[in-house]
């Protein structure tokens, strides 16, 4: 990989590892946004982003023509999983909540499996699975039995996780020469529009710490339309496959900021949990080599 590869894929590694932290901010019960303002806000700030670049690339057009598949993409990328994980996190950690996440790739495989792809039942890609589980299940029955976190929340993060892993893979299938770029921007648009009602409705009469708003305004130029523009740049040079693996530099940045930043406790369940997770995600998500 270039030395622009590996800039990117640190970059974009640590613009999806903070979006946790930004979101357990912005969504403080007590002088912060609700889940659905945050999602609005986040989305809105992301498509002012990438609806000109994708105007630039001459694709924006082509995203509209296939709205139906991106509403769709939309409503399993952004519009449930997001909502889902903002208010998971008023009772999660949000190192938690990105460990969670990284469960993808496992899920993603498992899709791929239903749809005929045959290279999943490779004995590397089933150990990847089965690790994967493990891992989950470690996190998932530790964290609950001890009462460190809510199991509630923590089923919250994994549709949301289940919801991202088919969103992607459907909308290819779907509209395979639409820029990346294109389709998210016109999904977040749409996002964006679909919360505007509860943003009105549900907007704070407590005061909004600056905090909270530096959140906001830090996962709409950042972990939503900068990460967005520079994953896709970086899946140019490296493809998508391989540009995919960021999500392990991702989740390892989104428990380690929550440690420092935000004094989270590193629990029992997420040391045993993190390495099985990221060690199953990785092979879950290789295909053999002949494939």
């Amino acid at each position: 990989m270039s030395r622009r590869g590996w800039f990117l894929f640190i970059l974009v590694g640590f613009l999806w590892g903070i979006p946790y932290l930004f979101i357990k901010v912005a969504v403080d019960p007590d002088n912060g946004f609700s889940p659905a303002t945050v999602v609005c806000l986040r989305t809105a700030i992301g498509a002012a982003i990438l609806i000109p670049i994708a105007i630039k690339q001459r694709q924006f057009i082509a995203a509209v023509r296939g709205w139906r598949y991106v509403a769709a993409y939309a409503l399993l990328e952004m519009i449930g999983p997001w909502i889902l994980i903002g208010t998971a996190e008023q009772k999660i950690s949000s190192g938690l909540a990105g460990l969670l996440v990284a469960s993808v790739p496992i899920w993603a495989t498992i899709f791929a499996s239903l749809r005929g792809d045959k290279t999943v039942w490779h004995h590397k890609r089933l150990f990847g699975i089965i690790v994967g589980f493990i891992g989950l299940v470690a996190v998932v029955g530790i964290e609950s039995i001890k009462g460190s976190a809510d199991p509630i929340s923590i089923f919250m993060v994994l549709i949301a996780s289940i919801g991202y892993s088919y969103a992607v893979m459907m909308v290819q299938g779907a509209l395979p020469n639409v820029s990346g770029i294109a389709i998210n921007a016109l999904a977040m648009l749409m996002t964006a529009v679909f919360y505007l009602p509860f943003t009105i409705s549900q907007w704070p009469t407590h005061r909004i710490s600056d905090g909270a708003i530096r959140a906001i305004v830090g996962l709409g130029v950042l972990s939503t339309g900068a990460a967005f523009a520079a994953f896709f740049t970086l899946a140019s040079i490296i493809g998508v496959a391989r540009g995919s693996l960021v999500t392990y530099l991702n989740t390892a940045c989104a428990v380690v900021l929550g440690v420092i930043i935000l004094n989270e406790p590193l629990t029992v369940g997420i040391v045993l949990g993190l390495p099985l997770v990221l060690i199953g995600s990785y092979f879950a998500s290789r295909k053999p080599a002949n494939a």
